[in-house]
């Protein structure tokens, strides 16, 4: 059940990649162009700056979910590396769960945002509802919500692979 669990884990993990990575090189396609139809062309279109806007806030909600996963968000930990020893797993599960918190109230409210301006739609896209542009904030906080606990139930996965990696690298080297 567990390495299901993982492997559930380690898909959604990778596809927090792709799509973040997608989304910062669209919008560094994107940018570009809108500078140059409106310089080089004379014709500015109106566009580019809101989508680019909208893949920006992608990026940055299932980045970070992306992110915290692989233990590379930020973390503030001065005052809790003067504590003492004793104290800082207790600490550490603390953090986590103040952070399934957060990561609640961002999947809950967030929803309700969607929720309540589906309706409406963006005035520089005005094809695209307005829900749709905060989707990223409740997407982004359930994934991170999910990797949170997993970190509580199984441990920090940061560093699985690598270690698998190393281990089977060793298991070649003995052969």
């Amino acid at each position: 059940m567990k390495n299901t669990l993982l492997r559930v884990n380690d898909a959604i993990y990778l596809t927090c990649i792709w799509v973040a990575g997608l989304a910062i090189a669209v919008m560094a396609l994107i940018i570009p162009w809108g500078i140059f139809a409106r310089y080089v062309l004379g014709n500015g279109a109106g566009w580019p700056e809101p989508v680019s806007i909208l893949l920006m806030v992608l990026f940055t909600f299932v980045g970070a979910a992306a992110s915290y996963r692989a233990g590379a968000h930020m973390a503030v930990t001065t005052f809790t590396d003067r504590l003492p020893v004793a104290w800082q797993p207790a600490l550490g599960v603390l953090v986590q769960l103040l952070m399934a918190l957060i990561c609640l109230f961002m999947t809950i409210w967030g929803t309700k945002l969607c929720i309540a301006t589906w309706n409406q739609f963006m005035s520089t896209l005005p094809t695209l509802r307005v829900g749709i542009s905060y989707a990223p904030i409740p997407l982004g906080g359930f994934l991170t919500l999910i990797f949170i606990l997993e970190k509580l139930a199984f441990g920090d996965q940061s560093h699985r692979r690598a270690v698998n990696y190393e281990l089977l690298e060793d298991s070649k080297e003995a052969v």
